[in-house]
């Protein structure tokens, strides 16, 4: 029979660091780092842990004696339970200097290599609603707050419409608002709910796998154009068509209103059939004069002005001049590789899914750029040496991949291409930094630009300029 680890309680702690996913730092008297997830640095917190390891404890502020000067007042009502805004009760100066130094330590302590100093971190013009993209679940079983729970109030309406508490996969939190995605998400979201509340739809129940309503999706890009889907666990004709009928005449700006059947155990749809109940089944995004058309199981980046100060630095860190052969590792739907091509003799583009690379093609094909190429496949089974004296030896490689970093085959696979210069642009500055450890050996890191595509969380974007030694 399991004991419950008993809690403690630890008073007046100073918080004099940002940690890693959003958490500070403080010093127990017994020496052992504390790990707190609600705290600023410069706070003065009396915490409780629920977690406790050889090393480290997790904790939990529960009162505050001082209140840190890098504080300021959260705009969102669901803060601090939503999960979503980890950083919103700190001011935007401190949330990017953190930033920095998240990535600057990251490189010194993983990679272990000699940097030059750091640029500064490119701040986001828009703090709140910068999103293009939101992912909202239907639930008939939504989170009640402690009060709620222990009051006598019945609650008969369990029905919500929004985000997963954390750590809690069959708990939605209801919301009322979400700062995150320009109007009008909020507008369709309500309404969706409202409307679906009225018609009598069941909303999805997770554990027992049932209702009608699953998740609804939200897109909207840069040149105004919108995108909604909404996931049905059965079709049921009728109802579906009552409810999408009522969002077309509601909203009729929505460019692509779309909707998928989804009876399986999980909420992915990249095995299922969209369909078009109105309009496309695609928006574009511009991006300096180019155009990318954007399905509903597209990848884009979810910051489309960030997006753009990312590319730019990336092109700028390449120092293209007009007669080079590039490499653009995990390309995705070939925006980076489109983005940089005028700039550059040919581009190649590599990437594990087909449907990005078709959509990757069409979209060269609609900016008219004939000078590039995309192909895929598995990045470390394709990127090899038969592949590199098909297509020839680049000058540059500029390589984006996900975060968890590149396989160790691919690493050594551009040490053994040699390249004058690698882009590595990254959303996880530590497997970067691992990588750029075992690059070492032939590169050094010539530039480091941190750029902030998601203000009010701990994520940071990083491109780092190596070039062989």
């Amino acid at each position: 029979m399991s004991r419950k680890r008993k809690r403690v309680i630890f008073k007046d702690l100073v918080v004099t660091d940002a940690a890693a996913k959003g958490k500070s730092i403080a010093k127990a008297p017994d020496g052992r780092v504390v790990f707190i997830k609600n705290a600023v640095p410069g706070d003065v917190a009396t915490v409780e842990t629920f977690k406790k390891r050889k090393g480290f404890y997790e904790a939990k502020a529960i009162s505050f004696s001082e209140l840190s000067d890098k504080r300021t007042e959260p705009r969102c009502p669901h803060f601090g339970v939503c999960g979503g805004c980890q950083w919103q009760h700190m001011n935007y100066e401190s949330q990017l200097f953190y930033k920095q130094k998240e990535v600057e330590e990251n490189l010194k302590r993983i990679a272990k290599v000699a940097l030059p100093p750091l640029l500064p971190i490119i701040p986001s013009e828009e703090q709140f609603f910068y999103r293009n993209k939101m992912e909202f679940s239907f639930s008939d079983n939504k989170w009640l707050t402690l009060e709620q729970i222990q009051s006598d109030e019945i609650i008969e309406d369990r029905d919500a419409l929004g985000f997963h508490i954390p750590g809690m996969w069959d708990k939605i939190l209801d919301l009322d608002i979400c700062l995150l995605q320009a109007d009008p998400s909020n507008a369709i979201r309500d309404f969706v709910k409202e409307k679906a509340k009225a018609l009598g739809l069941p909303f999805f129940n997770t554990r027992e796998q049932t209702g009608l309503l699953r998740t609804l999706m939200i897109r909207t890009s840069s040149t105004g154009e919108i995108m909604v889907l909404i996931q049905f666990v059965h079709d049921d004709v009728e109802n579906r068509e009552l409810l999408m009928t009522a969002i077309a005449e509601e909203f009729p700006e929505i460019t692509s209103l779309l909707y998928v059947i989804n009876p399986k155990a999980n909420d992915t749809f990249y095995d299922l059939d969209v369909e078009v109940f109105a309009g496309r089944d695609h928006i574009f995004e511009e991006m300096e004069g180019l155009t990318f058309k954007v399905n509903a199981k597209s990848f884009y980046q979810t910051n489309s002005q960030q997006a753009y100060e990312l590319y730019k630095v990336a092109r700028d860190f390449a120092d293209l001049k007009g007669d080079e052969l590039v490499y653009d590792l995990y390309t995705g739907t070939g925006t980076i590789a489109q983005f940089v091509a005028k700039n550059a003799k040919k581009v190649i583009g590599v990437e594990s899914v087909p449907d990005a690379i078709v959509a990757a093609n069409k979209n060269a094909k609609r900016n008219n750029i004939d000078n590039v190429a995309f192909y895929v496949g598995d990045m470390r089974k394709v990127f090899n040496e038969e592949f590199i004296a098909t297509h020839g030896k680049p000058q540059v490689v500029i390589t984006d991949p996900p975060r968890e970093g590149m396989h160790p085959a691919v690493v050594q696979q551009l040490l053994d291409l040699g390249a004058d210069r690698i882009v590595y642009v990254s959303c996880n500055s530590a497997t970067q930094a691992r990588d750029i450890g075992l690059l070492d050996e032939k590169y050094k890191v010539i530039k480091v630009q941190p750029v902030d595509m998601f203000p009010q969380t701990y994520h940071v974007e990083n491109v780092v300029l190596l070039e062989k030694r």
